[in-house]
């Protein structure tokens, strides 16, 4: 008789059931943190394909990981932004 084990869930089942795990948290933020919230626990399921690939026994690590990528693109994005502000400015004021 062959014993068939339980089946283990998808890594992007596991990151809805973590991520409802932590909702008594986000219910208790203010407004405006819940939504920081909501945008870190979207950049969890945006990156689940790469967090079903790590290799880490804590399913919190890859959720950590996306979220931190996830801050460093828009981190990113808004420094060239203000590069290019910037560089506008001085250039209209060398035109003056």
């Amino acid at each position: 008789m062959l014993d068939v084990g339980k089946t283990v869930e998808s890594y992007r089942m596991a990151i809805e059931d973590e991520i409802r795990r932590w909702n008594g948290f986000a219910k208790a933020l203010r407004k405006e943190d819940r939504e920081a919230f909501d945008v870190l626990m979207d950049a969890c399921r945006s990156y689940a394909s790469a967090g079903s690939n790590a290799t880490q026994p804590l399913l919190f690590e890859p959720m950590i990981m996306s979220m931190l990528v996830s801050q460093q693109i828009r981190l990113q994005r808004l420094e060239k932004e203000s590069d290019d502000i910037k560089q506008k400015q001085q250039s209209g004021s060398q035109l003056c």
